[in-house]
This record gives C-alpha cells, structure tokens and sequence, in this order.
C-alpha cells in the first residue's frame, strides 16, 4: 500500500464539533442584523395581539388559523379549506424570491432573515450580557468553574428557557383568541395540546439557538447544498478581495516591504474576521458551504483598516471574476440585472398577480349541482318531463343570505326547491346560515311540446336577493330519447 493510500485511509469519517465564540463586531451590517432581528422579532411576538373588525360573530384577531372552524384569517383575507391553492401559491411565491435572492446576493437570506440567524442572535447577546466578550467566554470555560461562572451560567441558560418558552407561547398564539389563550396558560386552564405544543417548540427553540447553533447551518440545514447547485459566478457574495490583500504581511514589515518597493498587501493577518464569524471560518480560504454570508467580517475588517488607515472593503460583496479582472487589470463588472434574475422577477410577477386577481374577483358564495340518478327523468301526467338535483349553497359570510334559484337552458324551463318558499316573481328562495353551506332538493320541470334531446345543457343560477352576487352551475336535463 502507498503513503498516500494509507494517508486516506486515516481520514476520519466523523470530526468533533469545535465550539465557536463569536466577538461581538459593530458597523453597517451588524446595524442592519439587529434592525431586522427587532423588526421580526416583534411582528412574530406581538402579531396575534394585533385587532382587526370583521363583524359581529367572527373572531377580531388579526391573524389566526382558526382550526376548529376551518378558518384561516389575514387581516381583511378569510380563507377556507377549499381555499388552500392560497398556500400553494404563497409557497411558489417564497421559493422564487428565494431564488432571486440567492441570485443576487448568494446566502442572504442565512445571513439576515432566517429564523435560525435571528434566535441565534438572539441568544448569543444573551450570552455576552452574562460572560462577556469571546476572550472573556473562552477564558471562563478553560478555567475551574467557580461561584461566578456557576451564576452567569444558570442565569444565561435561564433567560435562554424563558425566550425559548415565549417562543412557544408566541407560536400557538396563531391558533387561538390570544388574550384568552394567554389567560389560560396563566390559570392552568388551556387545552393540553397548547401546553405540549410549547413544551415542543421550546425544547427546540433552546437546543436549536443555543447548543447547536452554527452546526444547524453546516450539517441539518439543507439550503447551503440547494444554493451551491442555484448560484452562478455574477451572484454577489461576501468575498476577501486577494488581489487587495496578498501577500499578506504586519503593518511594520508593510512598511518596510513597500519602501523596497517590494509588494506589500493589505492584510495584516489579524483574524478579526475570523473572531467575528458566526460560523467559525476564515472567508480569506475563499468561497465556502459555511459562510452564511452575513458580513459580520466585513464590519470587522473595515473597523481594521480605518484603524491603520487603509481603504476599507478589502472584505466586500463582490465575485471572484471581479477579483481576477482586477488582476488582470480590468475594471469590476456587476451584473445584477441579467436573464436568470429576470426570470424570477418574472415568475414572482406572474405568481403574485394571479394571486391579487384571484383574491380580488373570489367570490363569497358558491353553488355545485349533482344530477340525481335514480331515476334520471320522470314523465308527468301532462307530458312534461322532471330531473331532480340537489343543489349545495354555499354562504362565506357572516349573516344569513337568501338566494333566489333561477334555471335556463330550455324553452318553458321552471324550477322549484323542496321547503323553499318561492318570491314573488315565483323563484324559489334559500336561505344559507352565516359561515355555512344547505343543501336542497330541486325539481326542474320541461313542459310537454319541447323538443329534448337525450341530455340537453342547462344553467341553474343561484342570486343573492339583497348583496345581488351571483353564482352558476352548468348541468344536464335528461329526457327519453323518443321525446322529440
């Protein structure tokens, strides 16, 4: 067997997790990180306690999925189970803003909006606010604990469970009246579903954040792998500009390098942006699976540089192409707008204007029609042939409406519904409860004399007496074949 056979054979199939610390960083993009990181997390938190007027007999929570009645509430929008299409689109929508996003600008979504990047966040502030900075935390865990560690320690993982719990608390807040709820969490008196609900999604919440933290990024999630195979080499992503920083010397031995006229770069070989990675890498190894592009580093660096008073960006949003046209002495190209960005703008267009149109032309009532089958046709006394149907009304708001049943499609056509009163013009009314669907049976009758055919098209029309809306069934009149 050769060394390097035998060199490959010790390659490890499992490497222990190194935990990382990262340094706390101030600038530009560590601003924009905790203007998003309040902003969701205050829309996620304080959301089912926002109101909003539907009426009387509907709920006034803003947004609620409303299990048991088979509702799902967005402020002016009410969606039903026959409704779901809504979802599937919104999914659609997601996945291509998604993708225009990794086109843009690589793992921005990791860097700044996913749920695991704000919690985490979230709990390594947590984390400084009781042990300080990461020399001070790396300090702590290689010393003997004593009282101090012992009480910053449990006050941190404390704060961390009760985060975690409002987290939970937050998350079935969705499902039900919030005041109410949360009076019931207080008073032991919520279903038990609730309590095992939040129980779930602290436990994971907890873990998630605060344990495993960047190894959710490197191992569990699957994006990193999706994104590598959607990018291309015009998407802007966090980048050590090399040809800026090589070769990489102190600040001194700059100074003395550049005034032989030797090359000098700017690098100094600090490691700030590695201090600062959240993910524990060196963006200076190049493009990496790891980096959830966050520009953590670049506030790191910059803060470097304006310190020693070079240019700042020497870590930047740019491509690897720019670099070597750099190199090569040619100007940078940035290619936003191109054919694979404007397919998605495209397809976000067309997904989200077929949605707006949908929800602006729905309508509130709905109406479906079943031929019965036995028997398909009766022949009166007089001559005139009868079909029955039953007729489903559907009524999607929340007051009774009447509708008034018409038919058409036949000359001397007339319908009449069992233990529907009729109006005054003769049409038979329905009444439909609020929120509800009734189903009747109809009697349509042809009178003698009408040429039918075997199965002739028919249209029974279902009209709203006061909101005026009406809503069509197509179905078949049946007829012996000799009734010509």
């Amino acid at each position: 067997m050769s060394t390097a056979e035998a060199d490959q054979d010790d390659i490890p199939l499992f490497a222990a997790s190194r935990k990382v610390y990262p340094q706390s960083v101030a600038g530009p993009f560590r601003r924009a990180k905790w203007l998003i990181l309040f902003l969701c997390l205050g829309i996620y938190y304080l959301l089912p306690f926002l109101r909003w007027d539907r009426g009387p007999y509907l709920p006034n929570q803003a947004v609620l999925a409303d299990i048991a009645n088979n509702r799902f509430y967005f402020f002016f929008i009410e969606i039903w189970p026959q409704e779901v299409y809504y979802f599937t689109g919104l999914l659609i929508l997601a996945a291509f803003v998604l993708f225009l996003m990794n086109a843009v600008a690589g793992r921005v979504w990791c860097g700044y909006l996913c749920p695991q990047t704000v919690w985490t966040d979230l709990f390594l502030s947590v984390e400084r606010f009781f042990e300080g900075d990461r020399r001070e935390r790396m300090r702590r865990d290689a010393e003997p604990w004593g009282f101090d560690t012992l009480w910053r320690k449990g006050a941190k993982h404390a704060v961390w469970l009760i985060i975690a719990w409002w987290t939970g608390g937050a998350w079935v807040l969705y499902f039900a009246d919030a005041p109410t709820l949360v009076r019931e969490l207080a008073t032991f008196t919520a279903p038990l579903s609730a309590y095992v609900w939040i129980a779930i999604l602290t436990f994971t919440t907890y873990t998630l954040a605060g344990i495993m933290r960047e190894q959710v990024c490197k191992y569990m999630c699957p994006w990193p792998r999706i994104q590598a195979a959607l990018t291309d080499d015009e998407a802007l992503n966090v980048t050590y500009r090399y040809d800026r920083g090589e070769p990489r010397v102190s600040v001194k031995q700059a100074a003395k390098l550049k005034a032989q006229g030797a090359p000098a770069g700017d690098c100094i070989d600090c490691f700030q942006c590695v201090a600062v990675c959240p993910t524990g890498i060196d963006i200076r190894d190049g493009a990496q699976i790891d980096c959830i592009q966050c520009g953590l580093c670049i506030d790191a660096c910059d803060t470097v540089m304006s310190k020693i008073g070079r240019p700042t960006r020497l870590i930047a949003y740019d491509t690897d192409g720019n670099v070597q046209r750099r190199l090569a002495g040619k100007p940078a190209i940035y290619r936003l707008v191109r054919l694979r960005t404007l397919i998605y703008l495209a397809l976000i267009t067309v997904v989200g204007g077929a949605m707006l149109w949908q929800l602006a032309t729905r309508s509130t009532a709905g109406i479906s029609v079943l031929h019965e089958r036995s028997p398909l046709f009766v022949t009166l006394s007089d001559g005139s042939i009868r079909n029955a149907y039953a007729v489903r009304l559907l009524n999607k708001r929340p007051e009774h409406r009447p509708f008034a049943l018409t038919v058409s499609g036949l000359p001397g056509i007339r319908i009449e519904a069992i233990g529907a009163p009729p109006s005054a013009d003769l049409r038979p009314v329905v009444t439909v409860d609020p929120d509800s669907s009734r189903e009747v049976r109809v009697l349509v009758t042809v009178p003698a004399g009408v040429p039918l055919a075997a199965s002739q098209a028919i249209t029974i029309t279902a009209s709203d007496l006061f909101a005026g809306e009406t809503v069509r069934a197509d179905e078949h009149f049946m007829a012996p074949e000799t009734h010509r």
